[in-house]
């Protein structure tokens, strides 16, 4: 069989290992599905340390062995131990049971053999669109990166949405759920409405802020914030604009999500390519979404790109949060410190502690992306939240908020979205304080509390602007 991503990592996986049960074709590929020797760690039940991790999102709703990691990767392995043919991809139980998985890569961190069950479930589904047409939804979710700025022209027909019936009309039609709001899309995309980065005379170190699809156009206010705090910290920062008539460049986490390999490949080579100049100047590459941010260090490096280039950019990427708390080690930055000293001891500014006038610690309540928290990159985060006077921060313990990108906009996936954010998220959201600020790095986070909890969720980047740089936040 074609596999459609390199598994050449798993070539050797199974010598001497007692408990590896190998499929008989399918290559690294079988192999990979074969790491998982049924320990069940993703069948944790609630109320023990199932509440300390993310896996299994979907278990944890359906109670269902089919629905786990282990149940997904026992019937990849069924599959492929027999011979393959062409319907083997399409068989309907292996499809119900990569239906419900989320991508959360929570299996890869917390399996005791580092399952990674949203690799495989992409290669499975390449090779069923190896067979099928992908679905209209599939593909237009997989292509939303070029589908975003040609929806904000049909904003206003969008808004039609509110009226009686069309909502349920539009989901029998597409099969987007009537129930889900949809994401608001900026008037102008940062990218189109920011000019070239201020000249820093002196620069600590120069970066490359990524700016990824979702903060392009629909959060562009986060990017603001991003590049106004490493400005005021004296950093010089690069931006990747394309050329002009050219699509803004794309990580290809929707394409590979979506099984769309040979798409996702394309925009990825497209972004290495461009990044590859300041990577081998030394630039490290800030990223603002943890998903396009893990794209980069990990998905990528399975598409069969340059090798060299891939793995450079992979130790180069780095979430906001990283590239704080290295500069911060590093005693090259220190919150609110630029080059004309700490933000809260500028005229007009106060650290947080009275930035609601009041003497009481400002309340932050902290959601973790789950790529965030599958690459470990919370613990940057608390450092950095713990290096701001004055806050008083809390961490939601809870597993995926059930949104995973397209997931939670899918007709026949709106409940099990919701009942997945109503384990611990929702719950912990709703009992927050009115005046704490909720934050979650995350796209699809903060676009599921907005519809299940009522409450506005803000980036790191923002909170930061907003307590560091209060001159340059806009308003609430």
């Amino acid at each position: 069989m074609r596999l459609h991503l390199d598994w050449s990592a798993f070539d050797a996986y199974g010598e001497g290992d007692a408990y590896a049960a190998l499929p008989a074709h399918g290559a690294g590929f079988g192999k990979a599905a074969a790491v998982c020797i049924g320990s069940r760690q993703c069948q944790k039940a609630r109320g023990d340390a199932a509440d300390k991790g993310v896996m299994c999102p979907s278990f944890r709703v359906t109670q269902d062995d089919l629905h786990s990691t282990r149940g997904r990767a026992a019937r990849l392995r069924e599959l492929l131990d027999a011979a393959p043919t062409p319907a083997t991809f399409t068989d309907p139980q292996l499809a119900e049971a990569l239906d419900d998985c989320v991508a959360c890569k929570g299996c890869k961190r917390e399996c005791p053999n580092g399952v990674d069950l949203a690799a495989l479930r992409a290669e499975a589904l390449a090779q069923r669109w190896d067979v099928q047409t992908p679905p209209w939804r599939t593909r237009f979710f997989a292509d939303l990166p070029t589908w975003l700025p040609r929806l904000r022209r049909w904003q206003l027909l969008a808004s039609l949405r509110r009226l009686p019936g069309v909502a349920a009309l539009a989901e029998r039609w597409l099969g987007i759920a009537a129930r889900r709001s949809l994401p608001r899309i900026a008037s102008q995309a940062f990218l189109d409405a920011t000019p070239a980065p201020a000249e820093i005379a002196a620069p600590v170190r120069e970066v490359v802020l990524l700016i990824d699809c979702f903060s392009n156009h629909l959060d562009p206010e986060i990017a603001q914030a991003a590049l106004a705090l490493l400005q005021a910290g004296g950093y010089r920062v690069h931006l990747l604009q394309p050329a002009a008539g050219e699509a803004p460049y794309c990580c290809g986490r929707s394409a590979f999500s979506a099984g769309l390999i040979d798409a996702a490949r394309t925009r990825a080579q497209r972004l290495v390519s461009a990044l590859a100049p300041h990577v081998a100047a030394g630039r490290p590459v800030i990223g603002l979404e943890p998903s396009c941010l893990s794209m980069l260090r990990d998905e990528v490096q399975q598409l069969g790109l340059d090798t060299a280039q891939v793995q450079a950019l992979a130790k180069a990427a780095l979430m906001l949060e990283e590239f704080l708390v290295r500069e911060l080690d590093a005693k090259r930055w220190a919150p609110g410190v630029g080059e004309s000293g700490p933000a809260w001891e500028r005229p007009g500014a106060r650290p947080a502690a009275t930035a609601t006038g009041s003497d009481a610690p400002l309340q932050v309540l902290v959601h973790g992306h789950c790529h965030q928290k599958a690459f470990g990159t919370l613990k940057a985060m608390r450092k950095v939240l713990g290096a701001v006077p004055g806050l008083q921060v809390e961490w939601i313990e809870s597993s995926c908020c059930g949104m995973a990108g397209s997931f939670g906009f899918e007709a026949e996936h709106f409940d099990t979205s919701m009942r997945m954010a109503e384990l611990s998220l929702l719950p912990a959201v709703r009992a927050a304080a009115p005046e704490a600020l909720i934050v979650a790095s995350g796209t699809s986070c903060r676009h599921q509390i907005r519809d299940g909890a009522g409450r506005e969720p803000i980036h790191l980047a923002q909170l930061l602007q907003r307590l560091l740089l209060p001159d340059s936040a806009a308003p609430r």
